[in-house]
């Protein structure tokens, strides 16, 4: 029987598309590609994350490392900058690039955990609360309110931005979530004593 932490790390071990929504209704959604990666020379639970346009998929407008731990009741996944991150771009796609990702290119995201939950058929996770994960997006700073639900079949994601001052909503999703499909899997490439934690 694996744990959750374990089915956690395999099913967000893939790569999604929301082709089908964003054809459906280009005017409210870009085609987005999100695609995670496990990274075994790291600690336990590190997976690179890359969301890019599908127009520009060498060019992420996001990237992270995600490290998933088990804390007491809940599993939690804190989000990592990276220092210069450029040099790392299209690294979700590139074995060698990949590679090259060490502890001291990490930059630790004060406030941006997400907390996640268990559920019948996947997981919910919502960014920690505290309204202290802050974002600079078009000259501004906002703090970040975001979801994820993911399942063996896709993932729905919510991201939003406020104003730390007056909480009104800057910018994000005014039509509702994101649909991602499941495209590719990338579970295999999980280290072994990852999963028997």
């Amino acid at each position: 029987m694996s744990s959750p932490l374990a089915r956690l790390l395999r099913q967000l071990s893939a790569g999604f598309s929301n082709q089908h929504q964003a054809f459906e209704n280009p005017p409210l959604y870009a085609h987005i590609l999100v695609k995670f990666r496990p990274l075994p020379q790291l600690v336990p639970g590190s997976l690179l994350l890359e969301q890019t346009y599908a127009i520009t998929p060498g060019v992420p407008y996001r990237i992270r490392v995600l490290r998933v731990e088990q804390q007491e009741q809940n599993l939690v996944i804190h989000n990592q900058a990276l220092h210069d991150e450029q040099r790392f771009w299209g690294a979700v796609q590139d074995d060698e690039k990949r590679a090259l990702i060490t502890a001291a290119d990490l930059k630790p995201l004060e406030g941006c955990a997400y907390v996640v939950r268990e559920t019948a058929d996947g997981f919910n996770g919502e960014v920690e609360p505290g309204c202290r994960c802050l974002v600079e997006r078009k000259g501004a700073t906002s703090y970040l309110v975001s979801s994820f639900e993911l399942s063996a079949h896709g993932m729905r994601t919510i991201d939003r931005g406020h104003d730390p001052n007056t909480h009104e909503q800057l910018w994000g999703s005014l039509a509702g979530p994101f649909e991602f499909q499941r495209t590719e899997d990338y579970s295999h490439e999980l280290p072994g004593d990852w999963l028997a934690a």
